[in-house]
């Protein structure tokens, strides 16, 4: 039985090159970064060598770069430090963002009163800017929340438009980039988004670290606390190996990010031509299928039945794909994103993410098309 992985979008293989300089880095490079003497200055050494590279990526200096245990932590420490920090009063966000953001919300809704909008989203799971530029007419100091990618559909936010919108109305702009980065070019001068959010395991590094990139000038309360480490922004030892892995990955990928990203956008397109042809009825969710609008990385197929099992079925004939967000495999609400764009009798049609990477190949998919066939008759 072959074995296919299509579910990019939930984690990615690690690179052979991550694995080798973390293993040499856990070999070699074994001291606290606090601590004095040459071991803990040779790892902190490592540390913040990795924090100038990766702040090289996107425009800003080093000081600006936190590192933490992922995307999800990131997003926590931002949105938190917001309101307790920054003063914030009100977050405007969309009912699509992933839970690490709408959870974070809810809880300082509950917690602390913060008012919370909801902007407007199309059918095609798209922002109504012009609702956001509406809701922005209030002014009381609000915090913009919106994803760039949208892990399930693989929408792309205009950031441009809506930093032009949030810096019109003094309104400060978060975006959960995780799916985004080192898959696109985000320049934080050219396009000054405040706050944004990074999981190394998103761009073939390992999991549990990631980063958050905060703008200098806004002070940080720790969400964590217990040590002075990363500048008293995060208390606790800093994971060295896993810094220097996501460090390698991320450059490497960014390296080649136009080789990559054109050959897992034929992928995509071969997938979706070969899903025209053989399967009748079949959509698209959201703006998956449409190359301008929608990552390179993620397809998410809406079949014309439903299909309780097939994710199921697909696992046994040994091909990885989810049916949403992996951080909520366990929920049998179903997927939150596509019940805010679909009517019910569509929403309960089974729909199925594909996410690809460059390990993927042709064949591979070809072997999908057959499966799927069987499958669904």
């Amino acid at each position: 039985m072959q074995k296919i992985y299509l579910d990019n979008a939930a984690t990615t293989p690690m690179s052979t090159e991550v694995i080798e300089i973390i293993t040499d880095v856990m070999k070699v490079t074994f001291g606290n970064p606090s601590s004095t003497h040459q071991y803990g200055r040779s790892a902190k050494a490592m540390v913040e060598k990795a924090r100038k590279n990766i702040a090289k990526q996107f425009n800003v200096t080093a000081s600006e770069i936190v590192f933490t245990a992922g995307g999800s932590e990131a997003d926590n420490l931002i949105i938190t430090n917001a309101v307790l920090n920054l003063g914030v009063k009100r977050i405007i966000t969309s009912k699509i963002e992933h839970h690490a953001v709408l959870h974070t919300i809810q809880a300082l809704n509950h917690e602390q009163k913060i008012e919370v909008d909801y902007v407007n989203i199309t059918e095609k799971g798209e922002v109504d800017y012009k609702h956001l530029q509406e809701l922005l007419s209030e002014k009381t100091k609000t915090l913009v929340s919106l994803m760039y990618i949208n892990n399930e559909l693989g929408n792309i936010l205009d950031i441009e438009l809506v930093c032009k919108i949030c810096v019109e109305n003094k309104a400060y702009f978060h975006s959960d980039t995780v799916q985004g980065i080192a898959h696109f070019k985000i320049d934080l001068q050219k396009t000054p988004i405040d706050f944004i959010a990074a999981s190394a395991h998103k761009f073939h590094g390992p999991k549990g670290v990631g980063f958050a990139i905060i703008k200098k000038g806004f002070g940080i309360k720790p969400l964590l606390v217990g040590g002075e480490q990363e500048r008293g922004a995060r208390a606790g030892t800093e994971n060295v190996p896993s810094i220097v892995g996501m460090e390698v990955a991320l450059i490497k990928a960014i390296e080649k990010l136009s080789e990559e990203r054109a050959y897992i956008t034929g992928l995509k397109k071969y997938f979706i031509t070969q899903l025209k042809n053989n399967f009748n009825d079949i959509e698209f969710n959201g703006n998956s299928a449409d190359e301008e609008k929608s990552s390179y990385l993620i397809l998410n197929v809406r079949f014309p039945t439903e299909k309780p099992m097939l994710l199921f079925s697909l696992d046994l004939k040994g091909i990885a794909v989810s049916g949403g967000s992996a951080c909520q495999s366990g929920s049998n609400k179903g997927s939150h994103v596509l019940n805010a764009i679909l009517n019910e009798e569509e929403a309960l049609k089974t729909s199925v993410r594909f996410s690809f990477s460059k390990y993927n190949t042709k064949e591979e998919l070809d072997y999908v098309i057959e499966v799927l066939k069987e499958l669904i008759k």
